[in-house]
């Protein structure tokens, strides 16, 4: 399969933008059979948690990045509940992806 063109990069970061978190990761999870999870959910940032995947084929890493909030009314009185929200997808080339 051949790698990705830039053009083909912002095609497929504007397309990821318009999805939810679960969305956008099973969609990565089906674009590359020989691609793979580097990291999921990893809080590498203050208040940020990054997925990466790193697309062989296709010459790509895609992260995702989320921010988190409690939310207001937990199911139970006890509990911590979390919200992600998608907030931004960063697309980049693999060091050998000269397109």
């Amino acid at each position: 399969m051949a790698y990705l063109t830039e053009a083909q990069r912002n095609a497929l970061k504007a397309e990821l933008e318009q999805l939810s978190f679960n969305q956008a990761h099973g969609r990565l999870k089906r674009m590359d059979r020989h691609g793979r999870l580097a990291f999921y959910r990893n809080a590498q940032r203050t208040g940020k948690w990054l997925t990466r995947w790193v697309l062989t084929s296709l010459g790509t890493v895609v992260t995702l990045v989320e921010a988190n909030r409690l939310r207001d009314k937990p199911d139970k009185p006890n509990r911590v509940r979390n919200e992600y929200t998608l907030v931004e997808v960063i697309v980049e080339p693999t060091p050998d992806n000269r397109l």
